[in-house]
């Protein structure tokens, strides 16, 4: 049996789902993430078409829904607050839309997964990876913290920015390729009454400013709820390690504006899980490079509106572990498999994030939201496969295959011992 030992940088959706499934087959996952614990923060995201039997799989379903958000759907509101459009989840179906069935924070999922695997998985937080050094027998890694450890296989899951892709493929520059939007979010708390809506409010663009959205999202803790802003633009070379910079630049975005924006902007100081990032795409033809290969955003990112991105994250996590099992670890046979069962999939949820834009959260003039807002009335009345654009078809465009037979395989040819 070849390539046991395998590390993996990032510890938000996909590295945790992978250590999860390479422990099932027998492998000795590692997982070094940055941060100091599990992340907090981040948005609210939705587990489509096949990323749901991938999480039925896991085992994870129960707890999925046990902290699900509340969200029965999307409702956009004008200046007071009342409701000028609405669309709930029953119009889409599980996996539709922009709001999906199985609907959880980003925080909660990570959480979970990390608690699926923390007794079998050996986790190293608060540490990153500063060099890689591959030679024919495996992978040296030296880390932030000091030291240096060898391994057979590397993953880079650690995101849009990730660092291993940086350190073994080369300049984020040559893979990210910019959709000409920004996301910020953070929790907060609400006395607004969305009774599980998530509510969001467009302003189209006027007055020198172009057009932007503030929104709401249910949490499933009654009096809390997750800020979100959508801007078309920010200052070119902002520092992205200034917290305070990025909060002043939505501020500057959205000062003056009506709804709840500014109860939302003064909580946006106080905030300990503010996130603020430019709307990206990754493209990598080749998702490896000798003994290491990247999973989820850090390979095939569609973007962070497109609301498929935990779904490409939890099933490319689980290939990739059964064709390393299947290949018996030969790594070059897996990754290859990977690529192929994967690229489908990656392609075509790029292809719909592009297709979809920014989802009329930023419209270019009040001409623009009118049409809009009427787009949404009407599509209740609509046929399901045109009213959701085509989501749950591509969702569901992989077929998984069952790798249960290489169970514990890996430790029963190394006289190891499987997962739990």
């Amino acid at each position: 049996m070849k390539n046991r030992s395998i590390l993996i940088s990032g510890a938000g959706i996909a590295g945790p789902t992978l250590a999860y499934w390479l422990r099932k087959y027998g492998f000795q996952p590692t997982v070094v993430e940055r941060a100091a614990a599990p992340r907090s923060g981040g948005h609210a995201v939705d587990i489509r078409g096949t990323a749901r039997e991938v999480a039925e799989r896991t085992g994870i379903v129960a707890q999925v829904r046990k902290a699900h958000t509340g969200a029965r759907g999307l409702a956009f509101v004008d200046r007071a607050g009342k409701r000028v459009a609405t669309l709930g989840t029953d119009v889409f179906g599980h996996s539709g839309g922009p709001v999906a069935e199985m609907a959880i924070l980003r925080t909660d999922l990570a959480r979970i997964l990390y608690d699926t695997t923390r007794d079998d998985v050996e986790y190293v937080f608060g540490d990153s990876i500063t060099a890689v050094d591959e030679d024919e027998n495996g992978v040296r890694v030296d880390f932030a913290n000091g030291g240096s450890r060898r391994f057979d296989l590397l993953v880079g899951a650690d995101g849009v920015r990730s660092t291993v892709r940086g350190l073994v493929f080369g300049p984020e520059q040559r893979y990210v390729r910019d959709l000409g939007c920004y996301i910020a979010l953070f929790s907060t708390t609400t006395a607004l009454e969305h009774d599980g809506w998530q509510m969001m409010y467009t302003i189209p663009a006027g007055d020198g400013r172009p057009g932007r959205t503030a929104g709401l999202y249910p949490k499933p803790v009654p009096g809390e709820a997750l800020a979100g802003f959508f801007l078309r633009s920010a200052p070119v070379g902002y520092d992205k390690r200034d917290i305070d910079e990025q909060k002043r630049i939505v501020v500057s975005a959205f000062q003056g504006d009506a709804w709840e924006i500014p109860r939302m902007l003064s909580s946006i100081w106080e905030a300990p899980d503010f996130y603020f990032d430019r709307v990206d795409q990754v493209h990598v033809d080749t998702w490896s490079r000798g003994r290491t290969v990247l999973v989820g955003d850090a390979g095939y990112c569609a973007s962070p509106m497109s609301g498929i991105g935990t779904s490409l994250a939890l099933v490319g996590a689980y290939i990739l572990a059964g064709e390393l099992a299947a290949a018996d670890g030969d790594h070059r046979l897996a990754y290859a498999a990977y690529q192929r069962e994967m690229r489908e999939f990656a392609a075509r949820a790029q292809e719909f994030a592009r297709a979809a834009g920014d989802g009329g959260l930023m419209p270019d003039s009040r001409g623009q939201l009118r049409l809009r807002n009427l787009t949404v009335r009407m599509l209740p009345f609509l046929p399901r496969r045109l009213v959701g654009r085509g989501m749950e078809k591509v969702a569901e465009v992989v077929e998984l295959k069952d790798y249960t037979r290489f169970t514990g395989a890996v430790a029963r040819n190394r006289g190891g011992k499987a997962c739990r």
